[in-house]
């Protein structure tokens, strides 16, 4: 009847649309071509009304974690005055002998998780780099 109609027609404007557009983008997990843009129709791959995309002004959110000069500045000022902690100092000492995995088990068990171990560790044998360096 007439869904099976809507359906019909859709699926055929589909098909004639993925073969002459030449950006096709592939998503999900069935491999399928989904347009750039909808139909406006309410049913097939890219159902929808059609909108014109806005370009929007990137969020100030997306700038967390980013390293300011400033903040760089000062915590440069603190490891100079305050030194390292006897951790660090530990992990050095077995960077120095080539214990690295021994170095990322210590850290591990001191910062909780292993991707903030390997980060510390990374930063540790930068720093016995720009000893060795000097």
């Amino acid at each position: 009847g007439e869904n099976e109609r809507k359906t019909r027609r859709a699926a055929s404007v589909a098909s004639t649309r993925c073969s002459t557009m030449s950006t096709v983008r592939l998503t999900g997990f069935t491999g399928h071509p989904k347009g750039e843009r909808k139909t406006g129709l309410a049913v097939g791959m890219d159902k929808g009304h059609v909108l014109t995309s806005r370009d929007l002004k990137p969020k100030p959110s997306y700038r967390k974690g980013k390293l300011n000069k400033r903040v760089a500045f000062v915590r440069e000022i603190v490891r100079e005055v305050a030194g390292y902690a006897p951790y660090e100092k530990r992990t050095m000492e077995l960077l120095k002998v080539g214990k690295e995995k021994r170095a990322l088990k210590v850290l591990k068990n001191k910062l909780g998780t292993h991707k903030r171990a390997k980060a510390k560790r990374e930063e540790m044998s930068g720093v016995l780099r720009a000893q060795r360096t000097k």
